[in-house]
């Protein structure tokens, strides 16, 4: 593991989440302050770890389907799902999406960067769906000493949606101490 200032960061998630490790049982902002926001439909949660995200929109009653990578992650998540309508499956994104993905309401991705992700975004959206994406921003990169690290979105990043998306709402700044940044995109009806 590790230690960037105050906050210790996993080099090995598997390990991490294998030892009962959790970056935190409440959901992130974007999730908290605009879930409520979403059409009628499915929700997707991108690289969701033990699923802080989707446990909170599945007991909404909607139906959330969690991808991860690491399998300790996603058993953790379907243990505390209990009987909530989440479906959390193991899969690696730096391959890519599963074939067949759409028709979903919304679609989370939360402190995990892969950019080539966002173009796919409208394809799996409902029209008039909602792309909550939150994470760390290049000062907080810059803060930690890994200016170069790829796992930082850039100045205003969020704030340009991918083609065929527009802006809803979006930010960035310093809270917590650290710097995040945070959008909320609608796929254009």
């Amino acid at each position: 593991m590790a230690t960037f200032g105050e906050l210790s960061v996993p080099r090995d998630w598997e390990a991490f989440y294998s030892t009962g490790g959790t970056i935190g049982k409440d959901p992130v902002f974007v999730v908290r302050h605009y879930a409520h926001l979403l059409p009628p439909g499915p929700f997707l949660d991108l690289a969701g770890g033990t699923g802080r995200n989707a446990l909170f929109v599945a007991q909404s009653g909607r139906e959330v389907l969690l991808l991860e990578r690491s399998r300790a992650a996603v058993a953790a998540a379907r243990a505390a799902a209990g009987g909530l309508p989440l479906t959390a499956r193991v899969w690696d994104l730096e391959k890519g999406l599963p074939e067949g993905l759409a028709g979903f309401a919304g679609v989370l991705m939360s402190y995990y960067v892969q950019r080539s992700l966002l173009s796919h975004f409208p394809a799996l959206l409902v029209n008039g769906g909602l792309a909550l994406v939150e994470g760390f921003g290049r000062a907080e990169a810059k803060r930690r000493g890994r200016a170069g690290s790829p796992h930082y979105w850039e100045e205003g990043e969020l704030l340009l949606p991918p083609l065929g998306m527009r802006l809803l709402a979006g930010g960035e700044g310093a809270w917590g101490g650290r710097w995040r940044q945070w959008a909320v995109w609608q796929k254009a009806p």
